[in-house]
């Protein structure tokens, strides 16, 4: 199965349609396979994407002045011209929540959680670290899909789980080719597994992928059945020295393959955490690119931008001036994902010389490699090179160094005798051969 190599555009940072063939185009030029684009609809009070009010009407602030925002005909020109691109375009799938003025809770009553009094209950979520710390977002209202899961019967259920199903089915008709299931794990798997299962009977070749970051295991876990092709995984958050990314990679990958990434839009900017540090963008993508099946980068990755973007506030004045190209190296990664079978599929992750240390040997096996073993060489120390003793398995030949963060070509050449000198946060790719 070829990789899915995502670029997401962000459609705030961007402005109006008009303007995103630019931008898919730059990302197919790098390799991208799949284009992910947060939600577009109609927004409620807030501004905030995520807060759908109306789901067949185009958020204004991506179309000119005065043009009419339930023709939905600068969206299908887009996407059809991304599919002759040959470019799929994802869609954000949000089926947990609503916009709190969204007119569904006034038609659909029964369809929303609610609490004692009667009022709309807004989703919440508790700090795993802190569970007095309780984020809740007032702006939109919680769906009751887990009740109408429970009453398999009932006709509300059926009219609530057929209009996503017709959301799903409208999306394809446009033009939407996969859909990221926006908190996966807050919507029953019997729900996914009809949504994925009507949506491949219009467009066999859809995908799904679900979002489940910060989610606990046991939910992750009751995904397996629902039939998602991929979902995104935490390793954006591993220091490099912490077990717990490795464990999880072993436990969540019978489930479904999984999408690494170096920062997403929820999280800041890698360029501002790392203080500005090259290096560092080189190496947690090149580490995300081999830690899983795919991988995804946010817009303005490549060129290291430092402002988070925003749900609500950020504008096409927040485009930052280029602080690097990294184009040329996210072209290089790209390629030798798609081109490598040893960087394909899942694989399966091992420490072999332990986690301490200034250096992290990652061994990787199985994948779409049939069982071949490569390693992951990792410098985490950012601004000082070092020394590594490589596995002594390397001694027998059928390897290749391959130093994808240098510029210009890749420099590829047999394991040296010994030990290897890793440039400053350098991550080295050791591929087998045959």
């Amino acid at each position: 199965m070829t990789p899915p190599l995502i670029y997401n555009l962000f459609p705030r940072l961007v402005g109006p349609l008009s303007r995103w063939p630019e931008h898919a185009e730059r990302a197919q030029v790098m390799g991208f396979n799949w284009l992910y684009v947060n939600p577009w609809h109609y927004p409620g009070f807030s501004g905030s994407l995520y807060a759908p009010k109306e789901l067949e009407r185009i958020n204004p602030i991506f179309l000119p002045p005065g043009a009419d925002d339930r023709d939905l005909g600068p969206l299908r020109d887009f996407l059809g011209r991304m599919n002759g691109m040959d470019l799929p375009v994802m869609m954000d799938l949000v089926i947990n929540h609503t916009s709190k003025d969204s007119p569904l809770i006034e038609q659909h009553p029964e369809w929303f959680v609610r609490d004692e009094s009667g009022e709309v209950v807004s989703p919440f979520v508790c700090d795993p670290d802190d569970p007095e710390k309780v984020t809740v977002w007032g702006d939109l209202a919680e769906v009751d899909n887990w009740s109408a899961a429970k009453n398999e019967t009932s006709a509300d259920r059926e009219a609530l789980w057929d209009f996503w199903a017709e959301l799903v089915r409208d999306s394809l008709e446009l033009g939407f080719r996969g859909f990221r299931c926006d908190a996966a794990y807050k919507v029953p798997a019997a729900l996914w597994r009809r949504l994925i299962e009507e949506a491949r009977e219009v467009d066999a070749g859809v995908q799904f992928f679900a979002e489940t970051l910060g989610a606990p295991v046991d939910d992750v876990v009751a995904l397996k059945e629902a039939g998602f092709d991929y979902f995104f995984n935490s390793s954006k958050w591993w220091n490099l020295s912490e077990q717990w990314a490795l464990d999880q990679h072993e436990e969540f990958r019978g489930i479904a393959p999984s999408i690494a990434f170096p920062e997403s839009h929820d999280t800041p900017r890698l360029a501002a955490e790392s203080g500005g540090r090259e290096q560092v963008q080189r190496q947690r993508y090149a580490l995300a690119a081999a830690f899983s099946a795919g991988v995804m980068m946010p817009i303005g990755y490549e060129f290291g931008f430092r402002k988070q973007v925003n749900v609500v506030h950020t504008q096409p004045s927040d485009w930052e001036r280029r602080g690097w190209d990294l184009r040329r190296f996210v072209t290089r990664v790209n390629e030798l994902k798609l081109r490598e079978p040893w960087l394909q599929g899942e694989g399966v992750l091992r420490a072999r010389q332990g986690l301490k240390g200034d250096v992290l040997v990652l061994e990787r096996t199985g994948g779409n490699g049939e069982g071949s073993r490569g390693w992951i060489v990792i410098n985490k120390v950012w601004d000082e090179p070092r020394d590594v003793r490589l596995p002594e398995a390397m001694a027998g030949g059928g390897y290749r160094v391959v130093r994808v963060m240098r510029d210009g070509a890749s420099a590829e050449a047999e394991p040296p005798p010994g030990s290897l000198r890793l440039d400053p946060a350098e991550v080295v790719y050791v591929l087998p051969t045959a």
